[in-house]
């Protein structure tokens, strides 16, 4: 929800017509349904299954192709830096959003430090970077094909592999 928000708040801000849409909604909340232990049996990376059931969801309430289309590709690309920016400008949107809720710097950036405060007053984080990356890499301990090369849950494998007794946030985050 806090991406949500946070993507809808720069929407807002920067006047595009996203920010009243149900596809900035879809999009931001489904951006980690992949992580779900319901995604972990296939061998697609969280963010493609989270897209893919995103989709299936937006087709059984008969959302046009070329919308769940959009949403597909916010979500798949969330994780990628320089391409999710660039693709639509949903996926930048949500790209945004995810960055604006877990880094500081881009809270910074967006001038977003005294809304991330309030939101995160009404929504608190709730341990979870690592519950999310606790998610995401029992998935690939489960699958590596989960983890490919270069891609985020890779980098959170690689860093559970150096050292699976680390009980912390994943250094990988």
């Amino acid at each position: 929800m806090r991406v949500y928000l946070f993507a809808k708040w720069l929407a807002q801000k920067e006047g595009s017509q996203l920010a009243d849409g149900d596809l900035l909604f879809a999009a931001s909340m489904g951006h980690d349904l992949g992580a779900s232990h319901l995604h972990s049996l296939s061998s697609e990376r969280f963010e493609v299954e989270g897209a893919d059931a995103m989709v299936e969801l937006m087709r059984q309430h008969q959302v046009s192709e070329t919308d769940a289309h959009d949403v597909w590709v916010a979500i798949a690309l969330h994780t990628s830096p320089h391409i999710a920016e660039r693709i639509t400008p949903l996926a930048r949107l949500v790209r945004l959003g995810v960055l604006i809720d877990f880094r500081p710097a881009s809270r910074q950036s967006h001038d977003a430090v005294d809304y991330g405060t309030e939101i995160e007053s009404m929504l608190p984080r709730l341990n979870i970077e690592k519950i999310l990356g606790d998610a995401v890499v029992q998935q690939a301990v489960q699958n590596p094909s989960k983890a490919p090369p270069n891609s985020w849950p890779s980098s959170l494998y690689k860093s559970h592999l150096e050292d699976p007794t680390w009980t912390g946030v994943n250094r990988g985050f």
